[in-house]
């Protein structure tokens, strides 16, 4: 029974044997804090490479042309297969999985200028499609159907661009100038990534526009399909490439006039190889817990041999064996919990003061970045502690209920 005579006792008893009681603490401590530190170091390098994947649905796949390698219908190898506006076409009305398709053509830096201010930021031509793959904050509008189809001069602006060519006017509505050409300013994005601010100094304008004003014809760079979530993101990616291998004549067995990046396939691959690291680091972390309890196990025991004749006079006294098992219990739990607390704030201590510093001094890096460890794992963590500490005094527990008050009494 739980009482402050009981209590008290047990505190005396792990006072009056301070060095034993601290090296078991510690070896209880020990195993938490590694548990939960090692989780958020993984939970940090995860997210340091999923970093790498950006903001952009993590269902896109990634299409360009590139030369031919094998002869194919009377053509010879070499060819360079460059995609067209029909190629867009095809794909939606062949490959209903590919859910929205955007082309690009990146242009690299153009001079622009406003009024009395100049710069140079990069151009990029896109459809309205791509709204699906990059998740902008918008003020104004996003480009529509009606500016590709009327190759409208319209143009949304990057943050930055905004901060360094308006300064402090409002430029939906404005008239910026790039290479010469006017283009009206409706919309003003921002991006949530930190890593990715370069992107906001960036003008978007419609891809036909682009194709007009910039002498590309109906041709562009590359594309991107966002695949539906219930299709194996590989079916999609095939069935693309089947496609355009038969409107531009490519052998079916040549892979490499074709390229494509699935997207989907390499995170899953991160996040399958993640979830083996999660698993190793809770093994390790659950042997080292399992130390720890064996080591508290076993000074229960020693405790329990140390006692036996008090034991013996409990139960000569009357006591039951429940109360007998509930004391051992109590000393082990509170032994366990304590220490194990003290390892769980430790450590997630550290991992947030990490976060911090990585944080305010821009630490992070595509392999490392703002370890954390979540609610859950702490409340499981906490759990475990309270569980282990009663399996840890259990056994003890049991073989101290079971002594003969006689025998105990003639102990030394």
């Amino acid at each position: 029974m739980c009482n402050l005579d009981t209590w008290s006792e047990i505190l005396d008893s792990l006072r009056r044997h301070k060095l034993r009681s601290l090296l078991t603490a510690f070896g209880v401590f020990w195993g938490i804090f590694m548990l939960v530190l090692l989780l958020g170091a993984g939970r940090g390098l995860e997210k340091g490479a999923l970093s790498n994947f950006g903001d952009m649905a993590k269902n896109t796949i990634f299409f360009w042309g590139s030369r031919t390698q094998l002869p194919y219908k009377g053509l010879n190898p070499g060819r360079f297969i460059q995609f067209d506006n029909g190629d867009i076409d095809a794909v939606r009305v062949s490959v209903p999985e590919a859910l929205h398709i955007s082309a690009q053509i990146d242009l690299g830096e153009k001079n622009m200028t406003y009024g009395t201010q100049k710069g140079r930021f990069s151009l990029t031509g896109l459809m309205p499609d791509a709204s699906y793959f990059y998740p902008l904050e918008i003020q104004g509008r996003l480009m529509n159907m009606m500016d590709m189809t009327h190759k409208r001069k319209v143009a949304i602006i990057g943050l930055q661009v905004k901060q360094m060519l308006f300064r402090d006017e409002d430029p939906i509505g404005k008239y910026l100038y790039v290479e010469g050409m006017a283009f009206q300013v409706v919309g003003i994005f921002n991006i949530r990534n930190p890593e990715d601010q370069d992107a906001l100094k960036t003008i978007y304008i419609p891809l036909s526009t682009m194709q007009q004003a910039f002498h590309f014809g109906e041709n562009f760079y590359f594309f991107m399909a966002l695949a539906d979530p219930t299709v194996a993101g590989d079916v999609v990616e095939q069935k693309v490439k089947t496609v355009l291998q038969r409107r531009h004549s490519v052998h079916p067995d040549d892979r490499q006039a074709i390229g494509s990046w699935n997207m989907s396939r390499e995170f899953g691959q991160l996040q399958a190889l993640f979830r083996g690291i999660n698993v190793f680091i809770w093994l390790v972390g659950a042997g080292t817990i399992v130390a720890g309890i064996v080591g508290v196990s076993n000074i229960m025991l020693i405790l329990v041999k140390e006692r036996t004749k008090e034991i013996g006079i409990r139960k000569a006294l009357g006591a039951t064996p429940f109360s007998i098992i509930s004391l051992i219990l109590q000393e082990s739990v509170l032994l366990t919990a304590v220490s194990g607390y003290m390892g769980l704030v430790v450590s997630v201590g550290l991992i947030e003061g990490i976060s911090y510093a990585m944080n305010t001094f821009h630490l992070q890096s595509d392999y490392f970045s703002n370890p954390e460890i979540d609610f859950k794992t702490a409340i499981f963590a906490t759990m475990l502690l309270v569980v282990t500490g009663a399996i840890a005094g259990y056994i003890p527990a049991r073989q101290a209920a079971k002594i003969n008050p006689i025998e105990a009494l003639r102990s030394e």
